[in-house]
């Protein structure tokens, strides 16, 4: 018993780590106000396109969300990505953006 659970958990545990900095930016994004399938679809592109730690600067912008807003403008999200001084995330965060808007 003990030889089938573990190479069924390691498969587990191999897949949950790979969907996770996905996931934490889409929740991050949703967090922040973007709408669900804006934040998916970003989410989706820019995970291949960041580092980890660019990913997990990104999945805090849920933290600066002001809570008596429904939703966030792609202004007001491109104004807290610039306060993150990471060019390479703006560029990804916009292009992805542009792409997304147009699907």
């Amino acid at each position: 018993m003990k030889r089938v659970l573990l190479p069924v958990l390691a498969l587990a545990l191999s897949l949950a780590g790979c969907a996770t900095p996905e996931t934490r930016l889409r929740t991050g994004l949703q967090n922040a106000g973007l709408s669900k399938a804006m934040s998916a679809c970003m989410a989706e592109r820019m995970v291949d396109r960041l580092s980890l730690l660019q990913l997990r600067r990104l999945s805090a912008l849920g933290s600066l969300k002001d809570k008596h807003v429904a939703d966030l403008t792609l202004d007001q999200f491109f104004r807290k990505v610039r306060a993150l001084k990471d060019p390479e995330i703006l560029t990804v965060s916009t292009s992805s953006a542009a792409v997304c808007a147009l699907r």
